[in-house]
């Protein structure tokens, strides 16, 4: 084990100690270099407010009526809309989330945690509870952020799939089915029934939704797995080859697609639609119907393919191939109604195969050592620390007591479901806390139901704090978990499950 106290590495930290001083001393001197200032319109540039008071003025000289004037606000407002993104600011919150996102995760792997972590607590410094540099969701250069965010998760599984032996996987494939299906039962029954019965009053009911809807869209959050969160865990400790890793990536997968289908019948019954057999069964057949057809016709196209693309000449085409075809996969699993993880992760699986496989995972590495931490930090950027804050207009002690539940609920669905594997030598503990992050798949759920009106305030928060905690227990406890496995099996002889 390396020594964190050894001279160069003290030089090293006293490097990123001055470095993060210069940074806070640059932010005192100069102020806030990445938002507008408070009279102008969030998202929107500076110029917008200067341009609809000159007009107004113009207005009252020239007699112009006040109807002629808002029409000329609102035109002058969508001509700025079209430019309202300034790209010496964007370009400085991607610096300050890569750089801050890798400081934060140095410093996570000096105290013995995977990184993974520190991009995550750098998220919550960045949000807007905190620092508030990352932007607000609904302005231009969130939206754009979310972009660069998608496509780090999905470079992530597609490295996952890169590092997927498909015939492991499918050796694992009855545990891992086995893993999904609790996994989704027993939180959303357990979520269900607390709602239901106890009937936690912390907040005003929403006006016009019936209160078993509210209880089936709580334990439909409870039942979401973030494989991102976990599988960077995973590649973090080298541990991508277990007999765990597969299952719980395997597990992950599957929860996806039955957590699509459970969305997709939630927003039916929201919207007052009949939602019956026939379509859950329409909606099961082309999540799972893509990955496989993806998967059997990606098998024979990629390595004719990518044969003619070793051959050519022009530089990084094979890392650009490669890159294309991640992203081609996850666009066409996102508009047959499956995740774009999904379609990711069977590209990776795809070019696994190939000739090309080695090439492939050696250049696509430092994309994602670019891409992917601003998935985590943004993930990291919708918590609300006010939350935890006694005396702060958000802090609730009964909002607190349902998430602390809540969170109980959605731990111990997991662990069952991790207890499911019928293998005395896999260890069950490591995948039932594999399964429980939330991540960005709760944060999804929790937002689309405060969206649409079935959640209160007081109702999203709670379910917002189990999505934290959930989130961030991961890291530091699966790591002793697999270390531990690792030094107790390390001489046994690998056993096969045969599905």
């Amino acid at each position: 084990m390396s020594d964190p106290f050894h001279p160069s590495r003290g030089r090293a930290s006293r490097r990123l100690r001055r470095l993060f001083a210069l940074a806070v001393g640059l932010w005192v001197v100069f102020g806030d270099p990445f938002g507008a200032p408070a009279e102008a319109a969030p998202g929107a540039p500076i110029a917008v407010s200067a341009v609809e008071a000159r007009g107004q003025e113009e207005g009252v000289q020239e007699g112009q009526t006040q109807e002629q004037d808002g029409e000329q606000g609102v035109e002058v407002g969508e001509a700025a809309g079209e430019h309202g993104i300034e790209i010496a600011h964007m370009f400085l919150i991607l610096i300050t989330i890569l750089f801050v996102g890798k400081l934060f995760g140095e410093g996570a792997e000096r105290l013995g945690q995977p990184a993974v972590l520190g991009e995550l607590i750098a998220g919550v410094v960045l949000g807007g509870s905190v620092l508030g540099i990352i932007p607000p969701e609904g302005t231009p250069m969130r939206e754009v952020i979310h972009v660069f965010a998608e496509i780090g998760v999905s470079i992530l599984l597609f490295e996952i799939g890169l590092e997927t032996d498909l015939k492991e996987m499918f050796r694992v494939g009855r545990s891992a089915s086995a893993v999904a299906l609790i996994g989704v039962v027993f939180p959303f029954g357990l979520g269900f029934a607390y709602w239901y019965f106890m009937n936690p009053s912390i907040g005003v009911h929403p006006p016009g939704i019936d209160f078993a809807m509210v209880a089936v869209f709580v334990g439909a959050t409870l039942t979401a797995t973030s494989v991102g969160i976990t599988a960077r865990v995973l590649s973090d400790l080298d541990k991508m080859h277990t007999a765990e890793a597969r299952i719980i990536i395997g597990a992950a997968v599957i929860d996806d697609v039955l957590g699509i289908i459970i969305l997709a019948v939630v927003v039916g019954l929201a919207s007052g639609a009949a939602v019956g057999a026939l379509a859950i069964s329409r909606i099961f057949v082309f999540a799972v119907g893509f990955l496989v057809l993806a998967v059997v016709i990606g098998n024979r196209a990629a390595p004719t393919l990518f044969n003619l693309v070793d051959r050519m000449r022009v530089r990084g085409v094979l890392l650009v191939a490669a890159f294309c075809f991640a992203l081609l996969l996850a666009a066409l699993a996102d508009l047959s109604g499956s995740a774009m993880i999904i379609g990711a992760f069977a590209a990776g699986i795809v070019l696994s195969s190939t000739n090309q496989f080695d090439a492939v995972e050696e250049r696509i590495k430092p994309v994602a050592d670019i891409f992917t931490p601003i998935f985590f930090v943004v993930v990291g950027a919708p918590v609300n620390v006010a939350l935890f804050i006694p005396g702060s207009a958000d802090f609730s002690v009964p909002v607190l007591v349902v998430g602390a539940i809540l969170t109980a609920i959605a731990i111990i669905g997991k662990l069952i479901a991790g207890f499911a594997v019928r293998r005395p030598e896999i260890n069950r503990l490591a995948i039932g806390v594999g399964m429980v992050p939330r991540g960005e798949v709760g944060l999804i759920f929790a937002s689309f139901g405060l969206r649409e009106g079935i959640l209160s305030g007081e109702v999203y928060s709670a379910i917002l704090i189990m999505v934290i905690v959930s989130t961030f227990m991961v890291p530091p406890l699966l790591k002793p978990l697999l270390e531990r496995k690792s030094t107790v099996t390390r001489s046994g002889p690998p056993i096969h499950e045969h599905a």
